[in-house]
């Protein structure tokens, strides 16, 4: 075997452990399982204790993690559901948000914080999907009017977020006139493979050997969509664009493909089983060994960024949720602002190529990632109350009414 060391791989893989393992010991600790897992990732790295670095096992591994984790926030992606009415909110709404993060970029820019507001408009403007259906599925609201808004609003920022971060600002060289039409051509290419696999897939005798294969050793539709996700990565950066819209796109594209589920009710369980049980908690525990916390900390000034950007992304994502005051009640439309102010996962993704391209610092990413870590753990606890506290009102108001 060639000279490699294993062993921050293997601390990484216990804080993975022991992350979700505590929040089960101790069910009142109400935080997702990825706050733990990049807190875990700070303490234990170079900033504070200097246990674990990221070496190239740790930095492979996290690559397939993001990889991952855009590839399964890609299949949350329900079609079906963005039209009419919920798909026009989820449009106008994400609009807003951009003339807000824009507004809120060229102010942080006029402070000197920033260097490029479109890239902190952008950086703002997604709300973290595979965090959200969650809140909404405890709440009892996932397949209700309002979770469905909420859910395509989500769907919504988290595909243009990544679009718009591909095309103006990935860390390839190349135009933005160049990125555009290489967008549009990967987009073609993307839409001609999706409709040859829509159509491979209604073979009869294709579809006997699958279903034949999937529970075996084989495995052969996680394999097939192992195969469509590292194509459509190694596409995307052959086209020069950012690696994580093929991953997101691959999501996407599975996601149609397998509307249904009858013949092979795992297959999902089995591609969240390799994403969240190994890879993308190691992309999230890595996070925390690059954050730059020491610059936050040694500067009194920088470390007061950190409120600001919780307050921006409150701005940012959670007013347009304004737009749905026509719909909901006063107590829904508060939760769902919450809801869609929920980011970390692309945040982290985002001030890493700001920070690569130059046009983030290290300690303007740091308090971004903390504001996103704040948003996580406060905003969806605070919609989940919400939600089940109108819920419980609705449900006594139905109990005292005559029948």
């Amino acid at each position: 075997m060639p000279d490699v060391e294993f062993t921050n791989l293997l601390l990484v893989a216990v804080i993975a452990l022991l992350a979700p393992l505590t929040l089960g010991l101790a069910p009142r600790l109400r935080v997702p399982a990825v706050v733990l897992e990049i807190v875990a990732g700070i303490v234990v790295g170079p900033q504070v204790l200097g246990w674990v670095e990221v070496d190239l096992p740790v930095s492979i591994v996290s690559l397939l993690g993001l990889a991952f984790l855009l590839f399964l926030a890609g299949l949350e992606i329900d079609l079906q559901q963005l039209r009419g009415q919920v798909l026009r909110l989820a449009l106008v709404g994400y609009a807003v948000t951009l003339v807000l993060g824009v507004v809120t970029g060229l102010g942080l820019d006029a402070v000197g914080w920033v260097h490029s507001p479109g890239l902190v408009a952008v950086t703002l403007s997604a709300t973290s999907l595979g965090l959200v259906v969650p809140v909404l599925k405890d709440a009892g609201q996932v397949d209700s009017r309002l979770g469905q808004t909420v859910v395509a609003a989500a769907s919504v920022a988290d595909f243009a977020a990544i679009v718009l971060l591909s095309l103006f600002f990935s860390a390839s060289d190349g135009s933005t006139g160049s990125r555009l039409v290489l967008l549009v051509s990967f987009a073609a290419l993307v839409g001609a493979t999706a409709v040859a696999t829509m159509f491979v897939a209604r073979s009869r005798r294709l579809t006997m050997t699958l279903t034949r294969l999937q529970d075996t050793t084989a495995q052969i539709r996680v394999r097939a969509a192992v195969v469509l996700l590292v194509a459509f990565v190694a596409l995307a950066e052959q086209f020069g664009l950012e690696s994580i819209l093929g991953a997101f796109m691959a999501g996407a594209v599975v996601g149609l493909v397998d509307r249904d589920s009858v013949s092979h009710p795992n297959f999902r369980l089995k591609l969240e089983a390799i994403g969240y049980g190994f890879l993308i908690p190691v992309f999230f525990v890595s996070s925390g060994l690059r954050l730059d916390l020491s610059g936050l900390m040694e500067n009194p000034a920088a470390l007061a960024r950190v409120p600001v950007f919780v307050l921006a992304l409150l701005v940012v994502r959670g007013l347009p949720a304004l737009l749905f005051s026509r719909l909901f009640d006063r107590r829904s439309v508060v939760a769902a602002g919450l809801l869609q102010a929920t980011s970390l996962p692309f945040i982290v993704t985002a001030t890493q190529i700001g920070v690569l391209t130059g046009l983030l610092s290290g300690v303007t990413a740091a308090a971004m990632v903390c504001a996103g870590l704040l948003s996580v753990v406060l905003f969806p606890v605070a919609a989940l109350a919400l939600l089940r506290s109108h819920l419980s009102t609705s449900t006594d108001v139905g109990s005292m009414s005559p029948s």
